[in-house]
């Protein structure tokens, strides 16, 4: 599993099931170094493979190189394209299990030797739990340990002493301008959150153009700016989330981070479908949904609808914050 960081966080559940079910394995994962910085330090994770596009063709031969050096038994391909494909092959494994056929993109399955049974579309945890599944491991309980590690607290310890009222982490940015939101809006929920529920909104992702563009917008229209904590790096956003009384996110990588970390989050969808890609079982009374059916003929939709988002007004976002503030705030 090349890239992602919301994606990154689904393979540490499948990484967790094979350490119970066999301690003394040993867990190699080539990964770019983006989301590796975000599992790098995870106890159960023993070596990270990185896998830099900036550098060409030669990323092949790094990471050709460094598997070649070793001697391995299963490849799991988690990641069906062509790139993650060729480094498949690189692995050596004699049982490289992959995707089947229907759902192998780049005709990926020609770089496997195993493939996963056929399965309708579901949520991508459980799709990736299925990989283990296919090796006779259970994958229940589903568990990420995703942190903050014993050296990241202090960071976090001091964190919390500089802000005086509750954290609310607004996740404002993603990969595609398509699952973004309209700044006012954003604008009109830090303010409610401050003045209503007596919380500190704090702004947490990247620094993208559209990212800091959006934190400009914001600060313009909020009558009490936010506080910005926009590329604090991964590993600061777990500590960020962890620390958070609540979580508003778009549909990208840091909800399920906050998932992860069993942090109330609200999640806006509406370019994709949230049984796909929403969050994995938990919190969905806090769920904004702007995608509209998500199941067509029986099964699971996986089409991508742009425009969606322009559709969830303030009000729909400040329904679960109450909510929240009933059901899962702190006293």
């Amino acid at each position: 599993m090349l890239s992602a960081a919301g994606d990154a966080v689904h393979v540490l559940p499948v990484i967790n099931a094979i350490k119970r079910a066999e301690p003394a394995s040993r867990i190699t994962w080539v990964l770019q170094p983006g989301p590796a910085s975000l599992v790098r330090g995870h106890p159960l994770i023993d070596e990270i493979i990185p896998f830099d596009r900036s550098r060409g063709w030669r990323a092949f031969g790094d990471v050709r190189r460094r598997l070649r050096a070793d001697s391995f038994d299963v490849t799991l391909a988690l990641q069906d394209y062509l790139k993650a494909g060729v480094i498949t092959s690189f692995s050596g494994a004699p049982i490289r299990l992959g995707y089947d056929r229907a759902r192998a993109r780049d005709a990926n399955w020609l770089f496997t030797n195993r493939q996963i049974p056929p399965h309708q579309p579901q949520h991508i945890q459980d799709e990736y739990l299925e990989f283990v599944q296919a090796l006779g491991i259970a994958g229940e309980p589903v568990q990420w340990g995703l942190g903050p590690w014993n050296g990241e607290r202090a960071w976090q310890r001091d964190l919390v002493s500089r802000v005086e009222r509750p954290i609310a982490a607004l996740v404002i940015g993603s990969s595609r301008a398509e699952k973004d939101w309209i700044a006012e809006r954003w604008a009109e929920v830090a303010d409610a959150l401050y003045e209503d529920y007596g919380v500190q909104p704090v702004l947490v992702g990247g620094q993208s153009p559209r990212e800091l563009a959006t934190e400009a917008a914001i600060r313009a229209h909020a009558r009490h700016a936010p506080m910005s904590l926009l590329g604090s790096g991964l590993r600061r956003l777990v500590s960020i989330l962890d620390a958070s009384a609540l979580v508003i996110s778009l549909d990208t990588g840091p909800l399920h981070v906050a998932v992860a970390l069993d942090r109330p989050v609200i999640s806006l969808m509406g370019f994709s479908n949230p049984l796909r890609t929403g969050p994995y079982r938990r919190f969905q009374d806090l769920l904004v949904n702007a995608y509209g059916d998500t199941v067509r003929g029986g099964r699971l939709a996986t089409d991508r609808r742009a425009g969606r988002m322009r559709s969830i007004r303030t009000r729909d976002v400040l329904e679960r914050v109450a909510r929240w503030a009933e059901r899962y705030r702190a006293p």
